[in-house]
């Protein structure tokens, strides 16, 4: 690949996750383009809104092919919150401690802890041929939230999140094997076809 693509997050545990989903690909941060990009704010009510909506700034700011993904947990038994603010569940100053207390506290007592994390990837290009056009894809995976964190590893609701076909929390998982099934790892199968020819065809 002769074009770089850019992933627009500052988060670690993300960018490390994409890296390993897209091998041979190479994936910058926000903060490795060498030009400022401005914060974008996340005011859409959907996944699919929030990532397209910052795959088109953070393209349009660096010049570059841009992917941005938005996910987050979904609870049943919370009407499907923290949704779209799972990263400020607990307050717009959150760590992961603190949204994750608010989710245990929001759950004590109740018995149904089915949940689910989505995650929805938008690629953008906005000066190149993709135009105004976004491609997007999704991916969920099934899950339930216990009542104590276990593990040391991921970020976010990870240590709270039992996934039945790993058979541990996500956070116990860790990277590697989290990524064959992850929400993220799902979303990102669905779309790398369509992402390894378009950056192909800018060769």
């Amino acid at each position: 690949m002769t074009r770089r693509l850019v992933f627009a997050t500052r988060n670690q545990g993300k960018l490390v996750e994409l890296r390993e989903l897209l091998a041979g690909v190479q994936v910058l941060s926000i903060d490795e383009v060498g030009r400022a990009v401005p914060e974008v704010i996340e005011d859409a009510d959907t996944f699919a809104g929030n990532a397209a909506k910052k795959a088109r700034e953070v393209s349009a700011a660096t010049g570059l092919p841009a992917l941005a993904d938005d996910s987050g947990l979904e609870v049943d038994a919370l009407g499907g919150a923290p949704g779209v603010f799972s990263a400020r569940y607990a307050g717009e100053s959150h760590s992961d401690s603190a949204n994750n207390a608010k989710l245990l506290a929001a759950l004590s007592g109740i018995a149904d802890r089915r949940a689910r994390f989505r995650a929805v990837l938008a690629l953008a290009d906005v000066a190149g041929p993709l135009g105004a056009e976004i491609i997007t894809a999704d991916g969920t995976c099934e899950g339930t939230i216990l009542t104590a964190p276990r593990g040391t590893g991921g970020f976010g609701y990870d240590p709270l999140f039992f996934a039945p076909e790993l058979g541990m929390t996500f956070a116990e998982a860790g990277v590697g094997s989290k990524s064959e099934l992850s929400h993220r790892a799902r979303a990102m199968r669905a779309i790398k076809p369509r992402l390894l020819a378009y950056l192909a065809s800018l060769a």
